[in-house]
């Protein structure tokens, strides 16, 4: 029996590939960086080619060093950027268009727009999140509107939408399938988070065809096995599905209401699983699904921070600052403090509990002393301020505190931003021993989906803390913290 599981981890700068065995040891990991496109102020793009060669060759150098061969996969995972739009022809294949990414903003002003109609009550009700350039809905019918003879064609049923996840799927199954799961459905701002299915009312709204649309499925299901696929055998299942922050969290195993974690990308995100019913929000934050394994389905509460890692690639390759992004902390440490810097990293906007996509970056407290270090230091600090306001939002719409706080992510091995982030929050910081707890969401719900593992309980004993971080900042010098946070949030 093939006993191995792949979780393909499809993110924004690059694709991360790890092969698992079936005692939930990870075999291989392979990261495949590949181009991010900026034609215009605001505006960010990829070319889906681009993508699928970076899969293409993660999938291939995963294999290779785990001494793997494809016929021994018993099931492929897929988690994703969620929000990202693309548009395909059925019949070839191609994209009309470069797919927008969830950091774009060129719809701000069709947003701007729909609240102003008075629309957003009802977006917010059925869906459970914001009118926001964000999702998918507003960036569908930008490209149906912008690219010639698209709409009629979208109508006629003659094109594909879909997250990356129903991307890579049609690809992997030549086409036999067009699916996405509940947990990317629910961030397009076209699902109804109670029914689990397009919403005609919103639909219409946002002026998307239904016949555009996929299929919406479980999290945990064969949708199609693979075939045609370079450096993969035919035949493999296609078994699990989960939006990139719904797989960390699974990935996490907070499978019990009120657990929760942060993954530390591009972005920071801060889910927190709320039960079997999805909640409301008064302070800005999202209700999204977490998962639907069979006919169970889970919901969290989100926040989200759009720029994290994003921040100190901004270090490396916009300022030129360090050559890779750990260097970001050793830069950070030749300093004891900011010198009063202050960093907000709104450059795509701040999203909850703000959500002013308006906003943009701003470096406060400047001096003649200030160096590349205080510049380092506050934009790591910058990340944690933004992750504490999202906490102190949940913990007060949650109606409980964490008992501690579940770290994943590629930033979060920054041992300096670990600490100030348990400095902030005031409770700690664990930080597993595999931090790639996306791919790993992804494996887990394809595992079993196909038997490789009898249920969750099996996955949660393999949960294993790295590292904790406890708090040790003074009060006061906490206070003092997050007053300057706040006045330049206030600035940004």
């Amino acid at each position: 029996m093939a006993s191995y599981v792949m979780g393909i981890d499809q993110g924004t700068t690059g694709t991360t590939v790890l092969v698992v065995d079936k005692r939930l040891q990870v075999r291989s990991r392979v990261n495949v960086e590949f181009r991010q496109l900026f034609p215009k102020p605001g505006w960010v793009e990829h070319d889906l080619e681009d993508v699928w060669s970076s899969v293409l060759h993660a999938v291939t150098r995963a294999l290779r060093e785990a001494g793997v061969h494809g016929s021994e996969l018993a099931a492929i995972g897929i988690t994703n950027q969620r929000e990202t739009t693309a548009i395909w022809d059925r019949i070839s294949g191609k994209p009309i268009h470069n797919a927008i990414v969830w950091q774009d903003r060129r719809t701000s002003p069709d947003c701007a727009r729909l609240k102003e109609a008075g629309r957003e009550p009802l977006v917010r009700e059925r869906t459970g999140l914001v009118v926001d350039p964000y999702f998918s809905g507003t960036k569908i019918p930008w490209l149906l509107d912008h690219v010639r003879g698209a709409r009629e064609k979208a109508e006629a049923g003659k094109l594909a939408f879909g997250t990356i996840d129903s991307f890579l799927v049609w690809r992997l199954t030549a086409a036999a399938a067009h699916v996405t799961d509940v947990s990317n459905a629910s961030r397009t701002l076209l699902m109804n988070l109670r029914t689990l299915d397009w919403d005609p009312e919103l639909l219409d709204l946002f002026g998307v065809p239904r016949p555009l649309l996929p299929r919406i499925r479980s999290s945990s299901e064969i949708y199609g096995v693979t075939k045609a696929v370079r450096g993969l055998p035919d035949g493999i299942p296609v078994a699990g599905i989960a939006g990139d922050q719904q797989a960390a969290l699974f990935g996490q195993a907070c499978f019990e209401p009120g657990l929760a974690k942060c993954t530390y990308g591009t972005g920071a995100f801060l889910l927190q699983n709320v039960g079997s019913e999805p909640l409301a929000s008064g302070r800005g934050l999202l209700t999204t699904v977490a998962w639907k394994i069979g006919e169970e389905v889970q919901y969290a509460f989100e926040g989200a921070s759009f720029v994290a890692g994003a921040a100190v690639q901004w270090l490396r390759d916009g300022l030129k600052l360090i050559q890779t992004a750990p260097e970001s902390e050793a830069l950070a440490k030749t300093v004891k403090d900011t010198g009063d810097v202050v960093f907000v990293p709104a450059l795509a906007g701040l999203g909850a509990p703000h959500w002013r996509p308006e906003a943009r970056g701003l470096i406060a407290g400047l001096d003649l002393g200030t160096t590349a270090g205080h510049l380092a230091r506050a934009v790591l600090e910058g990340i944690a301020f933004q992750i504490f306001d999202l906490a102190e939002a949940m913990r007060e719409e949650a109606g409980r505190s964490f008992p501690a706080f579940r770290v994943d992510g590629g930033a979060s091995s920054n041992d300096l931003l670990m600490q100030f982030q348990a400095d902030l929050l005031q409770v700690p910081v664990e930080r597993p021993r595999m931090i790639e707890t996306t791919a790993l969401g992804a494996a887990f719900l394809a595992g079993l989906a196909t038997g490789v593992w009898t249920g969750r309980e099996e996955i949660a004993r393999s949960f294993k803390i790295g590292k904790r971080f406890e708090p040790r900042m003074k009060p006061a010098d906490r206070d003092r913290a997050l007053a300057k946070w706040r006045r330049a949030v206030g600035s940004a």
